[in-house]
């Protein structure tokens, strides 16, 4: 069923652009886009399938959708992915932290 709706392989994309990864939940797709915009690594969100006519009918797509980004940043992004699906802190949130413990003193 998934060959017939197209679900089985990764939306496609110009020749330059990778697939990072395949979310299937709005939030982390929004998640990861804020990453990956942060860090100045242009990107592009796919749905697949019919998922972008589900997604105007129902609010969502239940399909998933693709995050694709230019190769030469494909590296880049993966360590941030895995940087974030291993619950690293990033260096701008500890000096946050670090100052606003200063303040509540």
């Amino acid at each position: 069923m998934d060959k017939f709706f197209g679900l089985d392989k990764a939306a496609s994309s110009d020749g330059n652009a990778a697939l990072l990864v395949t979310v299937h939940d709005d939030v982390e797709c929004n998640i990861l886009c804020s990453i990956l915009e942060e860090e100045k690594i242009p990107h592009l969100v796919k749905d697949r399938g019919t998922g972008e006519v589900m997604r105007i009918l129902a609010g969502y797509s239940m399909y998933g959708s693709d995050i694709f980004v230019p190769k030469e940043y494909l590296e880049q992004a993966q360590e941030l992915l895995e940087a974030y699906r291993n619950g690293e802190v990033c260096e701008d949130a500890e000096e946050f932290s670090e100052s606003d413990s200063e303040s509540d003193e």
